[in-house]
C-alpha cells in the first residue's frame, strides 16, 4: 500500500507547488504583458513596484516543483527535458532577462528600452510555458521512456494555441492584481481591461478544450464516457459562472474578488487537466507508477519537503502581508 501511496502524495505536492507558481508568478508576468496598454513610464514603474517585493519569491515554487519532479519521478524528468530543451532554455533565458529589467530599469536614464524588453520577455515566458503544456497534452514521442523525436517537435500547432491562451490568462491575472494594488486613474484602466480580457480568455479556453480531444485520443475517450462527460459539463458551467461573476465584480469595483475568482478558474482548469490524464503523467503512456522513484528515495525527499514547504508558505504569506496595501506614485 505504501508503494502506491507515496507517488500519489508526491503527485499532489508537486501539483500544489505548480498551482501556486502559476497564480503568483502568473500575475507578475501579466504585468509585463499589459505594458503596451499603459503608455506613461511613471505608471509602468508603479506597475513594476506592485510586484517588486514578490516576483523572485514567487519563482521559488517553480524550483520546488521541478526539484520534486527530479527526485520522485525521474522518468518524467528525463523524458520531458530532452523533448523540451529548446523551449525550456528560452524560458530560463527570458526569466533571467526579466530579473535584469526589474533591477536595472530604475537606474537607467532611458527606461523605454527596458520597458520594451520587459514586455517581450514576460510575454515570451508565458507563451513558452503554455506551449510546453500543450505539447505535453498532445503527447511526446518516446521509446522505452526515451525521447524519440527531434527538438523542434515541441513547437506544435496545439502548443501555439495553449501558449496564446496562457498569455491572455496571465494578462488577466496581472490586471486583477493591479486593480488591488493601484488607485485612481491607473486602477480604472485595469478595471476596464478585465471585461475584454475575460472574454478573450474564456474563448481561448473553449478553443483549447475543443481541440484537446483531437490531439489526444485518450482524453477524447475519457471525456466521451459517463459520468466524465457530466463532470466536464459541470466544470464548464462553473467556469462560465466565474467568468460572469468576475465581470460583475469589475463593474461593481470589488477589488479582491476579481483576483480570487480568476485564481479559482486557473485552479479548476489545472485540476481538470490532471483529472483528464490521471494516472498518466506524461502522455501517451508514462504513468504515475512507471515514473516513480524508489520508496526510500521518496521517503527521504519527503522529509526535506516537509521542512521546506511550511517555510516557503510562511515566507510567502508574510511577505504579502508585510507589503499589503496600495502602491502610490511617490513609491515608484
Amino acid at each position: 500500500m505504501d508503494n502506491e501511496l507515496f507517488p500519489i502524495i508526491w503527485f499532489g505536492l508537486i501539483g500544489f507547488a505548480l498551482v501556486i507558481y502559476v497564480i503568483l508568478d502568473g500575475y507578475s508576468l501579466g504585468i509585463g504583458i499589459l505594458f503596451p496598454f499603459i503608455k506613461g513610464a511613471e505608471q509602468r514603474g508603479i506597475m513594476l513596484t506592485t510586484a517588486s517585493p514578490f516576483w523572485d519569491g514567487n519563482q521559488t515554487w517553480l524550483v520546488l516543483s521541478v526539484a520534486g519532479l527530479y527526485g520522485t519521478f525521474p522518468l518524467v524528468y528525463s523524458s520531458l527535458l530532452p523533448a523540451m530543451y529548446l523551449p525550456l532554455i528560452l524560458m530560463l533565458m527570458c526569466l533571467f532577462f526579466r530579473g535584469m529589467t526589474f533591477e536595472f530599469r530604475s537606474k537607467a536614464s532611458s527606461r523605454r528600452s527596458f520597458d520594451i524588453g520587459f514586455c517581450i520577455v514576460t510575454t515570451a515566458v508565458a507563451f513558452l510555458q503554455g506551449m510546453i503544456v500543450g505539447s505535453v497534452i498532445a503527447g511526446l514521442g518516446t521509446d522505452d521512456g526515451n525521447f524519440a523525436e527531434n527538438v523542434l517537435s515541441a513547437f506544435s500547432w496545439f502548443g501555439l494555441c495553449t501558449g496564446i491562451a496562457l498569455v491572455i490568462g496571465y494578462a488577466l491575472l496581472g490586471a486583477a492584481w493591479l486593480v488591488i494594488k493601484t488607485e485612481g486613474q491607473l486602477q480604472k484602466k485595469f478595471y476596464r481591461l478585465i471585461r475584454p480580457l475575460m472574454i478573450l480568455f474564456f474563448l481561448a479556453m473553449l478553443a483549447v478544450v475543443a481541440i484537446t480531444p483531437l490531439v489526444n485520443e485518450m482524453i477524447a475517450v475519457r471525456w466521451a464516457k459517463w459520468p466524465n462527460l457530466l463532470w466536464l459539463g459541470i466544470t464548464a458551467v462553473i467556469m462560465m459562472i466565474l467568468a460572469i461573476m468576475t465581470v460583475r465584480s469589475a463593474t461593481r469595483r470589488h477589488e479582491k474578488r476579481i483576483f480570487i475568482q480568476i485564481g479559482v478558474m486557473f485552479v479548476l482548469g489545472l485540476v481538470g487537466l490532471v483529472a483528464s490524464l490521471y494516472p498518466v503523467m506524461l502522455p501517451p503512456d508514462i504513468t504515475l507508477w512507471d515514473a516513480a522513484s524508489s520508496r526510500s528515495s521518496q521517503q527521504f525527499l519527503l522529509v526535506g519537503y516537509a521542512a521546506l514547504l511550511p517555510i516557503t508558505l510562511g515566507y510567502t504569506a508574510y511577505s504579502y502581508w508585510l507589503f499589503r496595501g496600495k502602491v502610490r506614485e511617490s513609491e515608484e
